[in-house]
């Protein structure tokens, strides 16, 4: 999972990319609108992961990863004065989700570039960027599709016909200020847009950033594929720096009862549609994230290719019911270890053991 951290200059972006990083990048540092991305892979975290490595002792312990790239270069105003640069274009692309900041507290120290606080208005405004960026990804495939039907020379006239008729639809709901990913799409349609990097397409995290002690903001924001989360960017970032009974203490002090990091990933997780399955044995226990619906076949292939293309069976087992059995033997001789095939959807937390044969 790869996912961007966007906002307006000013937002807390690099706040909130140390919060979920426990880095350290400096805050406060104005690009110009120049395009700049500070990246890190961070651990899932899964207190799950943590319970099978106590039951199965491995000498390796890899939970899943999640990449946040703190994306510089956004700015109010790019669609009016040329468009977003294509560097950032193709990285905004290229990631399978957005965690949109937006500020909502004050700074006397650092003035909003606005002249005012106002979150729903910040929100508006980079959507807005997005919208007109992907209105002149749109335009130009519709130019060249019409351009290539006046050619007599055109192999397939109805397939760029069908095309076209589906990009002036996007070209109308985006003129209408509809973001792509509220737009009714069939899989084969989304499946044919995925190489334009269409960003109004992409899941959206919007992340409300509040100070030390604030209320939470409640911003509507009624499009699909998005969910909304108030989170103490500052607070957060302290926290990161934390760890064993400092933490515990700072967390208690302030009644922070759950880490920024886990709960982001965890509503993102959910957008994108994404779960987790284990491996486990005296080697390692090992995190793997599938999308929901995945077959045992597609769960071996995330695993290894050669695991997919020997695949015989899988055995399975959920989670709580291994732990409950106390090991993999005893949850085998009570009939919770269950033997599916390719076609088997595999479910959020279970633990999967693939046999193969090449």
């Amino acid at each position: 999972m790869k996912l961007g951290i966007i906002g307006l200059p000013g937002a807390g972006k690099t706040t909130i990319f140390n919060a979920l990083t426990s880095g350290d990048a400096p805050t406060g540092r104005s690009m110009g609108g120049r395009f700049e991305v500070l990246t890190a892979v961070v651990d899932v975290p899964d207190p799950r992961v943590d319970r099978l490595a106590e039951l199965f002792h491995p000498r390796k312990v890899t939970y899943a990863k999640v990449t946040y790239t703190d994306v510089a270069g956004l700015q109010k105003g790019s669609g009016e004065s040329g468009g977003l640069s294509g560097p950032l274009v193709n990285h905004l692309g290229g990631l399978d989700g957005f965690v949109h900041v937006v500020r909502a507290f004050e700074n006397v120290q650092a003035p909003h570039p606005e002249g005012s606080v106002n979150a729903g208005r910040d929100l508006r405004a980079l959507d807005t960027e997005l919208l007109l960026s992907d209105l002149v990804v749109v335009e130009g495939r519709m130019e060249r599709l019409r351009e290539g039907l006046q050619k007599a020379a055109l192999k397939d006239r109805a397939a760029a016909q069908n095309e076209l008729a589906l990009f002036e639809s996007l070209h109308n709901e985006l003129s209408n200020e509809v973001p792509l990913r509220d737009v009714a799409l069939s899989d084969e349609e989304l499946k044919g847009l995925r190489g334009y990097g269409l960003l109004t397409l992409k899941p959206v995290l919007v992340l409300i950033n509040i100070g030390d002690d604030q209320d939470e903001v409640s911003v509507p924001y009624h499009h699909g594929h998005s969910v909304t989360v108030n989170l103490r960017g500052k607070l957060e970032a302290e926290l990161a720096q934390l760890e064993g009974e400092d933490l515990e203490l700072f967390m208690a002090e302030f009644g922070v009862k759950q880490r920024g990091l886990a709960r982001v990933v965890a509503l993102s997780y959910d957008l994108l549609g994404l779960q987790s399955f284990f491996t486990v044995g005296e080697d390692e226990v090992r995190a793997w994230t599938v999308q929901r619906g995945a077959t045992a076949l597609d769960a071996a292939g995330e695993i290894h290719s050669d695991l997919a293309k020997g695949f015989i069976r899988a055995e399975v087992v959920a989670y709580e019911e291994l732990i409950a059995s106390g090991s993999l033997a005893a949850a085998r001789s009570a009939g919770k270890l269950r033997l599916e095939g390719k076609q088997y959807v595999v479910q959020d937390g279970e633990v999967v053991h693939v046999k193969f044969n090449l």
